[in-house]
């Protein structure tokens, strides 16, 4: 069960990492949702990974149980997640509504013919 979980982690980050380095806009976004569904894993197994176990401690009986913390960081970085998507995906519809195109272009500028202290 840990290995599965382990390389679940390792094929979203992996996969999320090759989407970002993509040109277009899309493809970055997904990329970042498979990466925080990767953090949302990694975190989900730092409790424990334990089966048909209650996230409560039970005082009466000895029996095994599930740390809740992990639970709750999960929660709250899937709410976090899903904004985060919504403001990238915004400024995404923005930059293709502005320019019409997606395509993610870093020119250089020509620095060789600017004399020395000059802007380019």
């Amino acid at each position: 069960m840990e290995a599965l979980l382990a390389s679940a982690v390792g094929v979203l980050t992996a996969a999320g990492i090759f989407l970002i380095l993509r040109r277009r806009t899309f493809p970055v976004i997904l990329g970042l949702s498979l990466l925080t569904y990767a953090v949302n894993a990694f975190l989900f197994a730092t409790g424990r990974l334990a089966l048909n176990a209650p996230p409560v401690l039970n005082k009466y009986a000895d029996v095994p149980y599930t740390d809740p913390l992990p639970q709750a960081l999960v929660l709250t970085a899937i709410v976090i997640s899903f904004g985060m998507t919504a403001v990238i995906v915004m400024i995404a519809l923005g930059a293709y509504l502005s320019s019409k195109d997606d395509r993610i272009d870093m020119k250089a500028h020509d620095s060789v013919d600017a004399a020395p202290g000059e802007d380019v």
